[in-house]
């Protein structure tokens, strides 16, 4: 994906805030709790897929089962009760749950099988592994923190803007302006070499170029929205919100 400072400017302002996934996750609630989880294992599954599949040298039928199995006890357990925000970000906690996971996988008395109905999120396993094959991971085998971390937040940021970009097309659908996104997919998500001009834009959409700008500006803006609206779910304090929305997309408090 193409980055724009339209989309995330320094001068946005935040969301109002939300109530953090990584929060309710501990919420007493059992409704509560598991929409939590499952918001969490929808932003980190595929992360985790590669990053086992990479790190440990898995197959990718021993990483799906590995990752599946990861996320079913993630929702059965109590595992983030042990996360302390203070200590590391989330995805670098998750990161060590998965290692211990895998290393202890051999002892484990009994398998949770992909489609058992455990797990309450749709894996696309083939798309994870499509991805991994366009692009080359190798440098990330080494087997030092900072290496495997940046990894995970790389592909962490991967996966929050895929989510936010089915939002947006979802979001957009339902109010009529599929334009608006078509726009937006064409010119922000196609690579630099592949991207048309606003006035090639305007002759293939069949709308007038200053509508290119004013479209283009609406979904750069419920793009960053939602944005940072799932990064919102995945953070556990304000702070780490703003230090993250910072790096991620530009935004600073006003």
């Amino acid at each position: 994906m193409t980055q724009d400072t339209n989309i995330g400017g320094a001068s946005g302002r935040f969301p109002a805030t939300r109530w953090s996934a990584v929060l309710a996750a501990r919420s007493s609630d059992p409704e509560e709790r598991s929409r939590a989880l499952e918001a969490i294992a929808a932003a980190y599954w595929k992360p985790i897929y590669k990053y086992v599949r990479v790190r440990w040298s898995k197959s990718s039928e021993d990483a799906k089962d590995l990752t599946q199995d990861f996320f079913a006890k993630l929702l059965e357990k109590e595992y983030l009760e042990d996360f302390d925000p203070s200590k590391a970000r989330l995805r670098t906690f998750l990161r060590i749950c998965a290692d211990h996971f895998v290393a202890n996988e051999a002892k484990a008395a009994r398998r949770l099988k992909r489609g058992g109905g455990v797990a309450h999120v749709a894996l696309d396993f083939d798309a994870a592994e499509n991805e991994l094959q366009r692009a080359d991971f190798h440098p990330y085998l080494a087997a030092s923190h900072e290496s495997v971390d940046d990894f995970l937040e790389k592909e962490f940021i991967r996966s929050l803007f895929g989510i936010a970009v089915d939002k947006l097309r979802s979001e957009c659908e339902s109010r009529g302006k599929q334009i608006h996104f078509r726009l937006f997919e064409t010119y922000d998500l196609e690579s630099d070499d592949a991207r048309a001009s606003y006035a090639e834009l305007a002759r293939k959409f069949q709308i007038a170029p200053t509508d290119v700008t004013n479209y283009l500006a609406f979904a750069r803006r419920e793009f960053r929205r939602i944005a940072l609206d799932c990064l919102r779910e995945m953070t556990a304090s304000e702070d780490e919100f703003r230090r993250e929305a910072r790096a991620l997309l530009g935004v600073v408090a006003e």
